[in-house]
């Protein structure tokens, strides 16, 4: 191979190498900015019967899926 394009492929490789460090940082942030925003529904007024009602809904959307 000649050394430019080895050189070109290097580029490229560091190029991708931050590319997936942006990426996994971006990821870490969503799952921080997730937790937080669960963590404040938890603490809502009527969260428990809002949770409730959630899983009434979906037993009765695979009940009727399963019919």
């Amino acid at each position: 191979m000649k050394e430019s394009k080895l050189i070109l492929m290097a580029k490229n490789v560091l190029r991708l190498e931050e590319t997936v460090d942006t990426l996994i940082r971006e990821l870490m942030r969503t799952q921080n900015i997730q937790m937080g925003i669960l963590e404040t529904m938890k603490r809502m007024p009527d969260y428990q019967e809002a949770l409730d009602k959630l899983k009434k809904d979906n037993a009765e959307a695979e009940k009727e899926k399963n019919t």
